[in-house]
Order: structure tokens, then sequence, then C-alpha cells
């Protein structure tokens, strides 16, 4: 049996979790979620114990699997209600920078025109400063899409580091020519 799976989610004071014909919705305080799951697993709410219970009703391989990511799917939606989800992004290079401006995220990051990535609904973007993008939202899909989409623009290089990075990402460098 599923070790993620069989594990019963709590759900926090402030939150509602309804099923409703394979439709998950979950409603805390920093907005509303709704999912639907697959026909090989069951969700049920349990009232009194204040959890959500993820069963399985086909034992083959591909239930086994669903069964896992039903649970950790709804969990994650538990969570980004009640707390939310943050990737923060560092950019590092000489003359690069980030900006916001009307909805859409501007990098100028080494190319010779900036790029324009349009910030999708649900997710909320900002720069504290030009150098730091701070990527946060409910859907943790959603965020890490983004946050990765971000970074995918320009990756950071092994030779002198400049690209964008997650926060506290460690870039392994490599010496240069010159090194013998």
């Amino acid at each position: 049996m599923s070790r993620i799976g069989k594990k019963p989610i709590s759900i926090p004071s402030g939150v509602k979790v309804n099923v409703a014909s394979r439709e998950v919705s979950v409603e805390g305080k920093l907005g509303k979620l709704v999912w639907s799951h697959r026909p090989e697993v069951e969700v049920a709410v349990d009232g009194e114990a204040k959890s959500v219970v993820v069963t399985r009703k086909i034992d083959n391989r591909e239930g086994r699997a669903l069964h896992g990511l039903t649970r950790a799917l709804i969990q994650n939606m538990v969570v980004g209600v009640t707390e939310g989800y943050e990737k923060k992004l560092e950019i590092h290079g000489v003359g690069y920078l980030g900006a916001i401006d009307n909805g859409v995220l501007q990098l100028r990051v080494g190319f010779a025109n900036e790029i324009h990535k349009k910030i999708p609904a649900g997710v909320d973007v900002t720069c504290p400063d030009q150098t730091h993008v701070v990527v946060k939202g409910i859907d943790k899909q959603k965020v890490g899409q983004f946050a990765a989409e971000v970074r995918a623009v320009r990756k950071p290089e092994p030779y002198k580091g400049k690209g964008i990075r997650y926060e506290g990402e460690q870039v392994r460098r490599k010496a240069g020519k010159t090194a013998k």
C-alpha cells in the first residue's frame, strides 16, 4: 500500500474541503482551489476527525501510483490556501536586471532585446529590487512552473555564474581555458 496515500490529510481550522462527483474543492483564507481526481481513486472527507482520506479502487500499478499522487496534490492544495507558496529568484550578471510593468515581467539578461514574460493569473510576482524576483501564489504547480520558465530564460552558466537562479542554488563552477 502507498505509504503516502494511506496517511490522512488533516484539515486546519478555517479551511473547507468539499468532494462532489470527483471534484475536490479546498477553500481557505488565501483563496479557493478546485481539482478533479482520477476515477481510480476515491476521496472522502471525515468531518469528525477533520481529515481527508484517499483510497484506491483498483490495486494495479497505475492505481497505486495515483493513490499517493492524489493525496499529495490535495495536501498541496490545503497548504496553498492556508500558507501559500513562494519561489525566490536571483539575477546575477553585470547589467542584468528584472522589472514588472503592467502584468509583464521584463528581464534584461544579456540578450540584444528585453525578454517579456506575461504573468499568469493566480500568480503574484514582485521585484523587491532589480536583481531579485519573488513568485507567490496558492497553486504550487503554477508558482513552480512560472519560476522555472523565468529561470529557463537564462540559466546560470558554469564559467562566470551569470544568469537567473533560485535563491540559495549552488552553481557548479568550471575553470576556464587558462587553468592547467
